[in-house]
């Protein structure tokens, strides 16, 4: 979940067995936002995405308003997405693929904020990154010819998406000011993402 607020006035799939995959890279972003959550209110308010301090040169907002939380329960709430996500796909890409994805994803993410929401003033939270590891998922899931999950990930995820548009956050969100758009962008650039990976590893294959 991304929580935010606005300005209302204005390779070859990694998935053998004898690969190293990617669960500890998403293990490691958990544990990242974990250890700056200990740091309360004061670490949420030096590295939260604010467009204002972005626009006047402290970029590195851009990375790390991604690993910070707007509370415990907001942190646990991505916390267990990343799980489910490393359990089900995170053996699809290698450590490398996934990074590739993931700042992707951030990337897309930034970008969207910085031309599209001016009046977006502050964001903080994983989920936008998170929708672009299950875009990514969806993509491996058709690579791998695991039709059915890859249709059933690849539906429920663009109708959550088009949900989010049309209604907003969905009910689960509670009082959370929750910034959709984060989850579009995210989902945009992680299937970039991976795409570029699929695309590369078709043109360039590994060497044995």
């Amino acid at each position: 979940m991304s929580e935010g607020r606005r300005d209302t006035t204005g390779s070859q799939p990694a998935r053998q067995g004898s690969r190293v995959h990617g669960l500890w890279l998403l293990g490691l972003l958990c544990a990242v936002s974990v250890l700056l959550e200990f740091g309360g209110e004061p670490v949420r308010l030096a590295l939260r995405y604010e467009r204002a301090a972005v626009l006047e040169g402290a970029y590195w907002r851009l990375l790390t308003g991604h690993l910070v939380h707007g509370g415990i329960a907001h942190l646990l709430l991505n916390v267990m997405g990343a799980a489910l996500i490393a359990t089900l796909f995170g053996r699809d890409y290698t450590p490398r693929q996934w990074l590739i994805v993931l700042l992707a994803s951030a990337v897309s993410i930034d970008v969207g904020f910085v031309l599209f929401e001016p009046q977006l003033q502050w964001y903080v939270g994983l989920s936008g990154v998170l929708h672009g590891a299950l875009a990514a998922g969806a993509v491996a899931g058709w690579r791998h010819e695991s039709r059915s999950l890859a249709l059933t990930l690849t539906l429920v995820l663009v109708g959550k998406l088009v949900w989010e548009q049309w209604q907003g956050a969905l009910p689960l969100s509670g009082d959370m000011p929750v910034i959709v758009d984060a989850h579009l962008y995210g989902a945009v650039g992680g299937f970039l993402g991976a795409l570029g990976v699929c695309l590369y590893l078709q043109r360039w294959p590994a060497r044995r």
